[in-house]
């Protein structure tokens, strides 16, 4: 039989989370979402170029990235990526122009937690907004939770396999706490997309999908056999790194 997920009390939560940084060349627009999101009581940062954005994050901390595609300098994509080495644990939004689903997916490849396309409604950004950094909140207070060598600390933001540190985004961190939390459940797609991202799951994308590879791959290569299994027709349900199933129904 396959090991259970054990709980392991937080020590104790992290206040409020304010602090944004919005990176946006184009003036209207970073105006128009800076006077919206102070007016929601944020404390926001603009800069108009990723290098200038790279400097910043190293400066000063900051809870969420605004991140446009588009800029001057260097692109989006080379910003996150960027930002991913220093920043791992910082949550993302692109806005972005480029709707095609291969540019969505190589935001979230880079390391983007969720995208807004362009144009947008202000309402729909910061509902965004709030339910990523909700459930950033929420991760913290979660206990540890333990299957044999798998280790994932919500409080402390790392996941660990025998030691070693598994190097996950924090929406892949989301997600493997939110599936691990639920051992032996079949959770939809759709169910998923609520808990974890927080807003309504477009049907016509692979998101949950792109990102269950990209923690199944992760574990791999810290020699973690995959806990998480496909339930054809369903969606996904977390086992045990310990049991040896495999991962597809």
């Amino acid at each position: 039989m396959g090991s259970s997920v054990i709980r392991e009390p937080n020590a104790e939560s992290v206040g409020e989370i304010q602090h944004l940084l919005l990176v946006e060349d184009e003036p209207d627009v970073a105006s128009f979402v800076q006077q919206g999101l102070e007016e929601e009581g944020y404390e926001v940062h603009w800069v108009q170029e990723g290098r200038r954005a790279l400097e910043s994050t190293q400066q000063t901390a900051v809870d969420l990235v605004l991140l446009d595609i588009r800029l001057p300098d260097l692109s989006g994509f080379e910003v996150c990526e960027r930002l991913r080495l220093h920043q791992p644990n910082v949550p993302i939004i692109m806005l972005t122009a480029l709707d095609a689903v291969e540019d969505r997916v190589r935001g979230l490849r880079a390391g983007a937690d969720d995208y807004v396309p362009k144009p947008f409604a202000f309402d729909e950004l910061l509902a965004r907004i709030e339910a990523l950094l909700r459930r950033v909140e929420q991760t913290e207070q979660t206990d540890t939770l333990q299957d044999g060598p798998l280790r994932v600390d919500p409080a402390a933001q790392t996941c660990t396999y025998d030691g070693e540190e598994v190097s996950l985004t924090p929406t892949e961190f989301d997600l493997l706490t939110y599936l691990m939390a639920r051992q032996g459940q079949a959770l939809s797609r759709d169910t998923i997309h609520r808990d974890v991202w927080g807003h309504e799951f477009d049907r016509g994308t692979n998101l949950i999908d792109v990102y269950v590879n990209y923690v199944r791959r992760k574990l791999d290569e810290v020699g973690c056999p995959s806990p998480i299994k496909t339930v054809r027709g369903v969606g996904y349900r977390y086992t045990s790194c310990t049991n040896g199933e495999n991962s597809d129904d």
